[in-house]
Order: C-alpha cells, then structure tokens, then sequence
C-alpha cells in the first residue's frame, strides 16, 4: 500500500461521524459549564467563555436547521429550533443575573443531546 493509501486510511479511521462531532462539541460545552458551576467564585472570564462557546455552538445548531436542504423532517429541525432559543434566553439571563443554578438545565440539554447523537440514550 502507497503512503498516502496509508495515511487516507488512518484518517479514516481517525476521522469521527458528523453526529459524533456534534456530540463532542455539546459534551465539551457541557465540560465547560460544568466546570463553571462546580468552581463558582461569581461572575469570571471562565464564565463569559464557557457561555460563549456554547452559545456559539447553538448559532450553528440554529443556523443548520434554517437550511433548506437540511435532511431533518421539519418537526425535528423545529424542536432543535426551540431548544436553540431557549438556551439562547438562559444564556441571556444568565449573563444579566449570575447564578450557578442556572448552569443545570444547560449543561442536562447539552449532555442528554449527546446521547442521543452517540446513540447512548
């Protein structure tokens, strides 16, 4: 087998599913709000980025959904949708009132949507 056989090879191996990035991503804004909340010391920069990761990855999730060649049934794309604005509005206020309570229901709709894209519900 030429190198580059073998390097395509390794890289698809490697290379994970589009759901098992997805999955990783939330897992990893989920790490970071987590972390957040069990380190709570008030309003921090660890805070702020960990929000802002995940809000960033939401504006993705949201943005895929509005694509009309989305393969999604339309009832799905619009529960992600829904999803989506809420985490939006929890960001919000978590951002205008600092609470690390506020923090659970993120940090469950990220880890349980990570489930489900890893098939582990």
């Amino acid at each position: 087998m030429s190198n580059a056989a073998q390097a395509y090879a390794r890289t698809s191996h490697a290379t994970a599913s589009p759901r098992e990035i997805e999955a990783q991503a939330l897992l990893k804004a989920a790490r970071q709000l987590l972390d957040v909340q069990a380190n709570w010391t008030g309003p921090d920069k660890n805070m702020h980025d960990a929000l802002l990761f995940n809000r960033r990855l939401w504006s993705i999730f949201m943005s895929a959904v509005e694509t009309n060649d989305n393969p999604q049934p339309l009832e799905i794309r619009q529960n992600i949708a829904n999803i989506g604005v809420f985490v939006m509005k929890q960001t919000v206020d978590m951002q205008l009132n600092p609470d690390p309570a506020k923090l659970k229901s993120l940090i469950d709709i990220n880890c349980n949507l990570a489930a489900g894209l890893s098939g582990k519900v």
